[in-house]
C-alpha cells in the first residue's frame, strides 16, 4: 500500500500542477484545459486532505467537485485522477481501479505520467486478485518503458496465481536472465516460484533445475537434500552409485538419521573402502545420531564399528601388495580402486596419482565412474578448481553426470 500511495500522490501532484489558474479559469474561453472554480476549489481542498492523510474526507471533496454543473472532459480527467489517489488511501480498491482506468483512457494524460498510472493500476489489480487485468497492466507498463523490478515481478506472480504456470515460468526465466546479464543473483522468491511452477506442471526436470539454482544462490541443508534425493530418484539412475549419493549427502550435511549412516558405512565396506567407512561411522557417533536410542540399535552400531576396525587392520596389511598387483593388471580398474582406498585413508596425493594412472592405462569397465571418483578425491584434497574441471568431463547417462553436476555446484560454493 505504501508504494501505491507514493505513486498515487505523485500522479495527483502532477495533475494539480498542470491545472490552469482557478481565478482566471472562468474567463479563459476556448481553453480545453481550463478548470472552473466550482471544480477546482474542492479538488484543491481534496489535495490538502490527501496530504493530511484524510482520505475519506478527500473523497467527499472529489464528489463535491463532480456535482458542479457541466463538467468538461478535462475536468472529468482531473476528477478521476484525484479520486483514484484518494481511493487508494481510503482502501477503496475498486474505485481506485475504475478511476485510474478512466485516466489512462483520457487524451489529457501526459505521456510522461503513463508509466506511473500503469504501475498503480497493476498493483491495484494484483491486490484485488484481478490477475488477467494485472497481467495486461504490467505488459503495458513494460511497453511504456516501466522498469521497476518490484513491479515487473508482479507479472509471473499474476500468471502463477491465475494458474498459467508455463507462462509464469517463462517470465521468471526472462527475469533471471536479465539478473544474470546484470551480474545479480535472482531473488529467492523467484527461484521458489519457478520450482513451484515445475511441480504444478509435473515437470521434474525443471524442478531439479530450479533446485540447482536454489543451492547455487541460497544453499541450505533442506534444499540440498531435496536436490540430491530428486537426482538419485530420477529414471535411469544406477543403484551402483548409491555410495556416491551418500558421499554427496555427507558433504552437504544431509545425512540426518542413524539409518543413513549405517547404510553409508555398509556400502563403503562392500565397496572395499574401510577407511571411508571408519570416517563415516566416527562422524555418525560425533553427530549424536549413532550411539543413542534403543539398546539393540546401539549394540548393532557398535558391532558395525568393531567390524570396521577389523577390516581396516586387514586392509592396511595388504594395501602395498594390492597396489603392486594393480600395477601389473592390464587395465586400470585396480589402480583406480587402490587410489580411492588411499584417498579414504587421507593419503590424497598418492591416491589421486594412482587414480590418474589407472585412467591413463585405460580398459576401464566404467570410465565415467573413474572420472567421478577422481573429482571426488580432488575435492577431498581441497583442490576445488581442479575437481570442478574433472567433474565437467563426466558424461555418464546413468546418473554419474548428474552427480558430477552437483559436485560442481558444491565446489563453487566451497570456493
Amino acid at each position: 500500500m505504501n508504494m501505491l500511495l507514493r505513486i498515487a500522490f505523485m500522479a495527483c501532484a502532477m495533475a494539480l500542477t498542470a491545472m490552469s489558474g482557478l481565478a482566471q479559469a472562468a474567463d479563459r474561453k476556448g481553453d480545453d484545459t481550463a478548470v472552473s472554480v466550482a471544480v477546482g476549489e474542492p479538488l484543491q481542498a481534496a489535495q490538502e486532505l490527501l496530504q493530511a492523510r484524510q482520505y475519506k474526507a478527500a473523497l467527499a471533496k472529489v464528489a463535491e467537485a463532480e456535482k458542479a454543473g457541466s463538467i468538461s472532459p478535462y475536468e472529468r480527467y482531473m476528477i478521476d485522477r484525484m479520486r483514484g489517489s484518494a481511493a487508494v488511501g481510503a482502501g477503496d480498491t475498486a474505485a481506485a481501479i475504475r478511476s485510474f482506468e478512466a485516466v489512462l483512457d483520457s487524451s489529457f494524460l501526459p505521456a510522461a505520467d503513463r508509466t506511473a498510472m500503469l504501475e498503480a493500476l497493476a498493483r491495484l489489480n494484483f491486490s484485488a486478485r484481478h490477475f488477467p487485468a494485472t497481467i495486461e497492466a504490467v505488459q503495458k507498463y513494460k511497453a511504456a518503458g516501466g522498469s521497476n523490478p518490484t513491479t515487473l515481478e508482479i507479472l509471473p506472480q499474476a500468471y502463477y496465481l491465475g494458474q498459467r504456470y508455463a507462462e509464469a515460468a517463462r517470465e521468471l526465466e526472462r527475469l533471471m536472465a536479465a539478473s544474470d546479464a546484470a551480474g545479480k543473483a535472482p531473488s529467492e522468491q523467484q527461484i521458489q516460484l519457478l520450482a513451484s511452477c515445475a511441480l504444478k506442471q509435473g515437470d521434474m526436470d525443471a524442478y531439479v533445475s530450479a533446485l540447482r539454482r536454489m543451492v547455487t544462490y541460497y544453499p541450505s541443508e533442506k534444499h540440498w537434500l531435496d536436490l540430491v534425493l530428486r537426482t538419485a530418484n530420477r529414471s535411469g539412475f544406477s543403484d551402483r552409485l548409491s555410495l556416491d549419493v551418500y558421499r554427496l549427502r555427507q558433504h552437504t550435511g544431509t545425512l540426518d538419521s542413524a539409518s543413513d549412516y549405517m547404510e553409508a558405512v555398509q556400502l563403503a565396506l562392500q565397496s572395499g573402502f574401510p577407511g571411508e567407512a571408519d570416517q563415516l561411522i566416527k562422524q555418525g557417533f560425533k553427530s549424536g545420531l549413532l550411539g543413542k536410542g534403543q539398546a539393540q540399535d546401539v549394540n548393532r552400531q557398535k558391532r558395525l564399528q568393531e567390524l570396521v576396525q577389523r577390516k581396516i587392520s586387514e586392509d592396511k596389511a595388504t594395501l602395498a601388495e594390492g597396489e603392486a598387483q594393480a600395477e601389473r593388471q592390464s587395465t586400470g580398474d585396480a589402480l583406480v580402486n587402490t587410489g580411492q582406498n588411499y584417498v579414504a585413508y587421507g593419503q590424497y596425493d598418492k591416491g589421486i596419482a594412482l587414480i590418474r594412472k589407472g585412467i591413463a592405462k585405460g580398459g576401464l569397465k566404467r570410465p565415467e565412474d573413474a572420472r567421478l571418483h577422481l573429482g571426488y578425491a580432488q575435492y577431498l584434497a581441497g583442490q576445488k578448481d581442479e575437481a570442478s574441471r574433472t567433474f565437467a568431463t563426466v558424461k555418464g547417462a546413468d546418473g554419474s553426470r548428474d552427480l558430477a553436476a552437483l559436485w560442481i555446484l558444491l565446489c563453487r560454493r566451497s570456493a
